[in-house]
């Protein structure tokens, strides 16, 4: 029982305060403990956010990747298909210029059957070459001028040396057995030819 003090008030009262106390740490301590748990729970949305975005940029990476591979495959067989065909009829531009010299090579030789005129034979023969070195000449080939040049073993391949009749002419090719060709500048069938000692 609680006693009553000179004021009327019961003694019980501290008591009474110390619970209030307690009850009110007690509320302190549930209130944190549920903003703590908030809290977690808070941070394990944005966690599992913020992995289903990873996941997503994930996807669309590999989705571009997966694009760009088969983009790459598509174009290195393209590729493949487009050297193939260039090697298979990568001459038929050079071979159709042609057909009109081999045209006029049988027309000449139908003429030479039937004709008598053995110098008008000559200057259709001279035409029908000029006509192919012009051709030649359009597709980058070119004969390499020999006779009187220094011999040099990138262009010329000596097939005799004789004396040289000059002491000038030492060195220097005499003859041209067969004519080189380059084409682009490059040797594409060097001259045989003959060198003076």
């Amino acid at each position: 029982m609680s006693k009553m003090n000179f004021n009327g008030k019961k003694e019980n009262s501290g008591k009474d305060e110390r619970l209030n106390q307690e009850d009110a740490t007690n509320l302190q301590h549930e209130q944190e403990n549920a903003s703590e748990e908030t809290t977690q729970t808070d941070n394990v949305t944005d966690e599992q956010n913020e992995l289903e975005e990873l996941k997503k940029k994930y996807n669309e990476l590999n989705d571009s990747h997966l694009r760009l591979m088969a983009e790459f495959d598509n174009y290195r067989k393209r590729t493949l298909r487009e050297k193939a065909d260039l090697i298979k009829n990568g001459g038929e531009a050079a071979l159709k210029g042609l057909l009109p010299v081999v045209d006029d090579f049988e027309h000449a030789l139908q003429n030479i059957r039937n004709s008598e005129d053995v110098e008008a034979v000559k200057e259709g023969v001279e035409l029908i070459y000029s006509k192919f070195m012009a051709y030649l000449s359009q597709q980058g080939v070119k004969a390499i001028e020999a006779i009187g040049q220094p011999f040099d073993t990138e262009m010329f391949e000596a097939v005799a040396t004789i004396p040289a009749p000059e002491p000038g002419l030492k060195g220097k090719i005499l003859d041209c057995v067969q004519t080189g060709y380059t084409l682009n500048d490059r040797v594409l069938r060097h001259a045989k030819v003959v060198v003076g000692e």
